[in-house]
C-alpha cells in the first residue's frame, strides 16, 4: 500500500484551479480540534484560485451527517472533504460518493474500509502508531520506567481513539516500561467536562496514580482540572494528552500539563485540501496520507507555541 507525506503530496501555493471549482466539506462536529482542522482546510481553501467550499457540521449526530453528505452530492459539488466521527460509516460514504462519481476525501479519522477506497477516494490523517506511542513512551521516561497509570479514551468506535489506546499498552508491554500498570481505564469521549467528571469518580474512590494518559489534550485538560479541584500538586503527576491545542500548550508553559503530540490541523486542513484538487482534475493521490506527529514538552515547547492550534 502506497504511503505519502504532506510534503509529496503538496503543491505550490500558487496552484489555481482551472474552471471553478466547489468542494463540501462535512465535519462529524467542531470541538477544540477539529475546529482547527476545519480552519486549516478553509485556510488552505482560501490560496487556491477559483476554488469555493461549502461547510457542514454535524454536531455528532451520525445520520444529519449522512444526510449533508447526500446534500451536497445532490448540489453537484466538485468532491467531498469529509470528516467522520464513527470509522464504521466509511462503507456508506464511500458508497454514496461513488455512486455519484465524486471524489472523497476523509480527513483525520481513518473509515473502516480504508483496503476497499476507490481510486477517487483517499484519506488524510496522521499516523496513530505514533501519537499513543510518542506519548506514553515520553511518560514512561519521566515516571522512570515504574508507576500507576490511568487512561482516558476518546470515543470507543473512533480509530483514532482505539488506535491511541492500543499504542499505551503497546509501550507499556516493553521491557522498558514493563513496571508501568494501568490501574483504570474508561472513554471520556474526547470531552474535557467528561473527563473531568471521569477523574473525580476515580480519586473519590481513592484510586492511586502517578500519570493520566489521555488520547487527546482536552481530556488532560479536563483531569487537571479535576485534580486541581482536589488540591492534588500538579509537580506530583505526570499528564499527557494529544493534539498541541493552544489550551494545551499555555497549560504546559503554566506547568500543569508535561506530553502533548502535535497533531497538525492545518497539515492535515491543506493536505485535504491539495488531495481533492487533485482527484478532481484526474490526478493520482495515494490511498493513504500522512501528516507527521511531533513530541511537545517543556524543553521544546518555545518552537511549537507560534504552531498551536
Amino acid at each position: 500500500m502506497k504511503t505519502a507525506t504532506l510534503a509529496s503530496i503538496a503543491l505550490a501555493m500558487s496552484v489555481s484551479v482551472a474552471n471553478a471549482q466547489t468542494i463540501g466539506v462535512s465535519m462529524s462536529d467542531l470541538d477544540k480540534f477539529r475546529t482547527a482542522l476545519l480552519n486549516g482546510v478553509v485556510a488552505h481553501g482560501e490560496t487556491v484560485s477559483g476554488l469555493k467550499l461549502v461547510t457542514e457540521n454535524a454536531k455528532g449526530d451520525n445520520e444529519l451527517q449522512k444526510k449533508q453528505v447526500q446534500k451536497l452530492i445532490a448540489d453537484k459539488v466538485d468532491a467531498i472533504i469529509l470528516a467522520v466521527s464513527d470509522g464504521d460509516l466509511g462503507p456508506q460514504m464511500t458508497k454514496m460518493a461513488a455512486d455519484a462519481g465524486i471524489p472523497l476525501v476523509y480527513i483525520n479519522n481513518v473509515p473502516s474500509n480504508l483496503l476497499d477506497l476507490p481510486e477517487n477516494q483517499v484519506v488524510v490523517a496522521s499516523n496513530e502508531k505514533e501519537s499513543g506511542t510518542l506519548e506514553t513512551k515520553q511518560v514512561c521516561a519521566l515516571l522512570k520506567g515504574k508507576g500507576r497509570v490511568v487512561v482516558l479514551m476518546g470515543e470507543p468506535f473512533h480509530a483514532a481513539a482505539r488506535a491511541r489506546t492500543q499504542d499505551i499498552s503497546d509501550v507499556i508491554a516493553t521491557p522498558d516500561c514493563k513496571g508501568l500498570e494501568i490501574v483504570e481505564r474508561q472513554a471520556a469521549y474526547w470531552s474535557r467536562d467528561y473527563a473531568d467528571q471521569q477523574l473525580q469518580e476515580w480519586l473519590a474512590a481513592g484510586v492511586k496514580f502517578d500519570a493520566v494518559i489521555a488520547n487527546n489534550d482536552e481530556m488532560a485538560l479536563g483531569a487537571i482540572r479535576a485534580m486541581k479541584k482536589a488540591g492534588m500538586p500538579m509537580k506530583d503527576v505526570v499528564v499527557a494528552g494529544v493534539d498541541a491545542t493552544d489550551d494545551a500548550l499555555a497549560s504546559m508553559v503554566a506547568g500543569d500539563l508535561d506530553v502533548t503530540i502535535l497533531q497538525s490541523a492545518v497539515g492535515q486542513g491543506a493536505a485535504a485540501v491539495e488531495a481533492a484538487v487533485k482527484l478532481v482534475n484526474k490526478e493520482k493521490v495515494p490511498r493513504e496520507n500522512n501528516v507527521p506527529f511531533e513530541l511537545v514538552t517543556p524543553e521544546n515547547i518555545s518552537k511549537y507555541l507560534p504552531k498551536s492550534q
